[in-house]
């Protein structure tokens, strides 16, 4: 959902021109497959991050737009809201000190970027749910200035044909209504890019669907929606309902949502684009002037624009990746599992543990998907995101374990021995997997230090409650300490 899309007025022709078109797409993307056009020789790793921005006290800050001018820096881009802002990191070789660069390159641009956005008296915050956000917050005026945006919930709505319905059940209940896909503004993540061959793709993307759930339970963030304590990890039952383009009735009738874990392993890439095709209607039915057959047999590198487009739709949790860099296309697996923050050696921990275990994994000569049911790992994810570090999780030949026990036992060392067939030092292996060890260790993620915080606050009015502990935790974020070890 990063291109450019003009508003525009969306005719039925264009949808048939669309579908016909995409088809296109999707039978020159199979033959780029068998003929192996793709950049496989030196993998790279990515990493974005979605921020909010609030004013002095804590609550939503609507200048994403003014703090994007004062920041004047191409990395950092428009989110769906006017209190979001994303920070698009280069991509690295972990063999090459990545998770370093990662860290120093995120650090130096993020205190930047606040040294000029506080002018404006907005300061950046990494947190999965803004704990601040208020039902008045969440109307359509929310809404970037862009016309994506605009587009991108018109159709969504209009594929619905009424209000959004969220409801979440955890310590407290939320159940209220929305006009807008607003609500997923507050849905702030960390996305991490593995470069990968068409050979292997199948193996990256079922590995990551595998450790969705550890991923989930260790780095947990986003506890208060709306004044309410919810899951451990409430960006993933707000996400699924808030781009939920299907009534009760297309529910009843098995219509697959448009938040996707999935629903079986797989044995290439193609098989998640042509789900993409088969399963969901476009949003946004905008048709490129490309022949990409014509392209591909003159010798060049279609950009299959339709297809990128509706997967930039698709929302899964794992998502694949086409994309063309320096006249050469490849494939990437975009993990968007996590929540943003704590702080930046925190997300890089994160990354250091996604980066090692789905290697580890992808690599097995018994891969761990050959012996877990698929429904088990989609029920490993909704627990880790309900309970978070106190979540059981289910693996092969270790039965349903506490999620630390898992991590530390097992995890954990085929974490370091992926970064290490990445060629990642012994130094970096350490450091960042020993953040993912004293957070099972003392039991602390993110989502545990707000709820703590909050239970010792719980004499206040809540909303006062919230911000003071907001305001604790941006001051503690800018130390770099990691969340485990803030008092």
């Amino acid at each position: 959902m990063g291109e450019e899309v003009e508003s525009q007025e969306i005719t039925g022709a264009d949808r048939t021109l669309h579908r016909e078109k995409i088809r296109r797409n999707l039978d020159v993307f199979e033959r780029m497959l068998r003929e192996a056009r793709f950049d496989t020789d030196d993998p790279m790793t990515g990493l974005e991050l979605e921020l909010n921005l609030v004013d002095a006290v804590g609550d939503p800050a609507m200048r994403n737009e003014q703090v994007l001018r004062a920041i004047a820096d191409p990395a950092f881009v428009s989110e769906l809201g006017r209190f979001n802002v994303e920070i698009n990191v280069p991509p690295a070789k972990l063999r090459e000190g990545g998770l370093t660069t990662f860290e120093e390159g995120m650090r130096q641009k993020l205190n930047e970027a606040e040294a000029r956005s506080e002018d404006l008296g907005a300061h950046l915050v990494m947190i999965g749910i803004l704990p601040t956000l208020a039902e008045r917050h969440l109307s359509r005026s929310t809404l970037s200035a862009d016309s994506r945006y605009d587009l991108l919930n018109e159709q969504v709505l209009d594929a619905r044909g009424e209000d959004l319905a969220i409801s979440i059940a955890g310590p407290e209940r939320l159940e209220t209504t929305a006009d807008s896909i607003v609500p997923e503004a507050a849905c702030t993540s960390t996305q991490f890019h593995v470069q990968t061959s068409p050979a292997q793709f199948a193996a990256y993307w079922n590995a990551s669907q595998a450790i969705a759930g550890a991923q989930l339970a260790v780095a947990a963030n986003s506890p208060y929606l709306l004044g309410r304590e919810l899951w451990r990890e409430s960006r993933i039952p707000l996400f699924e309902q808030a781009t939920d383009t299907r009534s009760e009735e297309l529910k009843a009738q098995g219509v697959r949502p448009r938040v996707w874990f999935g629903e079986r392993w797989i044995t290439s890439v193609f098989d998640l684009f042509e789900e993409n095709v088969r399963y969901f209607p476009a949003l946004l039915p905008i048709v490129d002037d490309e022949d990409p057959l014509e392209v591909l047999e003159a010798g060049g590198v279609p950009s299959l624009a339709e297809l990128k487009l509706h997967n930039g739709t698709v929302y899964r949790w794992n998502r694949p990746v086409y994309d063309v860099a320096d006249g050469m296309p490849h494939l990437r697996v975009e993990n968007r599992i996590l929540a943003a923050g704590p702080t930046v050696v925190d997300t890089v921990a994160n990354a250091a543990f996604y980066f090692g275990l789905v290697r580890s994994l992808a690599e097995d000569e018994r891969p761990v998907w050959s012996r877990m049911p698929f429904a088990t790992a989609r029920e490993s994810f909704l627990s880790a995101a309900r309970d978070g570090i106190d979540a059981r999780l289910s693996w092969p030949g270790a039965g349903q374990v506490p999620a630390t026990e898992l991590i530390l036992d097992t995890l954990l060392p085929l974490a370091a021995e992926g970064l290490d067939a990445w060629g990642v030092s012994s130094a970096e292996r350490d450091r960042y997997l020993g953040i993912i060890e004293g957070r099972c260790v003392t039991k602390t993620n993110g989502a545990e230090w707000f709820a703590k915080r909050m239970r010792a606050r719980s004499g206040m009015e809540r909303a006062d409650a919230l911000r003071a502990t907001l305001l604790e935790y941006r001051e503690a974020m800018h130390t770099n300490e990691p969340v485990h070890t803030w008092t």
